[in-house]
């Protein structure tokens, strides 16, 4: 982490809409310990916000121009309420957009004169476990640590210099977790063919992930590596590996995966 969380986050932050992944957000910034106080909510739909959390309609409301409005919406609702998230700026406010396939340029368009970044977490920021991928291009370098400071209790923050590759981080690390867990799923469906009892499988297939994952976050061998560790010749995962590896039909399913939500992003680029 760079810096105390605490001293740098700023003292009005807006939520721009707060759906599930900005709701994962509010949740993991104050189970860090940041004062609800600090966040202000424009969602109509957004529901059991956090106590301490001020829900309000409009940019009448505020006290003032807020420091940060964190923008999660939905990308097609952009053109539409452009005018009102106009309204809640400032000569200062930091615009933090984690809006799909929607570039600081088209942003800029609509919000002249401030400044701008992406953002690209998912919702394993309720618990301080996303990638925080930022990517901005009016931002020096003292303003960026302060930021990552503030965006550490999510996770692990990271610049991206080149833009144009934020499609393709949305689908890996943005839309990852939803691929991730229709795995385990079909882990445990998988289970549950074996003659598994359903709460077993599902179980099994759970805590067999969760170990796995944080035995390969925390060590410094090769995935590769390690799934040869878990291989003996002739044996069970042998035998298992050999149909997944088949005409490298897993490889060629998730870069099909990938490339179609990342293809997605840039669609919702263009507006379609």
């Amino acid at each position: 982490m760079t810096g105390d969380p605490h001293l740098n986050f700023p003292s009005s932050v807006l939520f721009f809409g707060c759906g599930n992944m900005g709701g994962a957000m509010l949740n993991g910034w104050i189970a860090a310990g940041i004062d609800p106080a600090r966040f202000s909510v424009i969602d109509p739909f957004a529901k059991d916000l956090p106590q301490g959390v001020r829900r309000i309609e409009t940019a009448a409301e505020l006290k003032g121009p807020v420091d940060v409005l964190l923008l999660a919406i939905k990308p097609q609702m952009l053109a539409e309420l452009g005018e009102a998230i106009a309204a809640c700026l400032g000569p200062n406010t930091l615009i933090v957009s984690i809006l799909a396939g929607i570039g600081i340029e088209t942003l800029q368009t609509h919000f002249s004169g401030t400044h701008i970044m992406r953002l690209m977490p998912n919702l394993a920021a309720s618990i301080g476990k996303s990638p925080m991928a930022m990517a901005s291009n009016t931002l020096n370098d003292a303003e960026r640590a302060a930021i990552s400071s503030w965006m550490a209790p999510l996770g692990t923050p990271i610049w991206i210099d080149n833009e144009s590759q934020f499609d393709a981080i949305t689908a890996l690390a943005g839309s990852g977790p939803a691929f991730v867990y229709r795995f385990i799923d079909a882990l445990a469906l998988g289970g549950k063919e074996l003659g598994l009892a359903p709460e077993v499988a599902n179980q099994l297939a759970l805590a067999m992930v969760e170990g796995a994952a944080l035995l390969a976050a925390q060590s410094s061998d090769p995935l590769k590596s390690l799934a040869a560790k878990v291989t003996s010749p002739g044996g069970t995962t042998a035998a298992g590996l050999a149909i997944l590896d088949e005409d490298d039909r897993l490889s060629k399913l998730i870069a099909a995966t990938l490339r179609a939500a990342r293809d997605r992003g840039v669609a919702l680029g263009k507006g379609e």
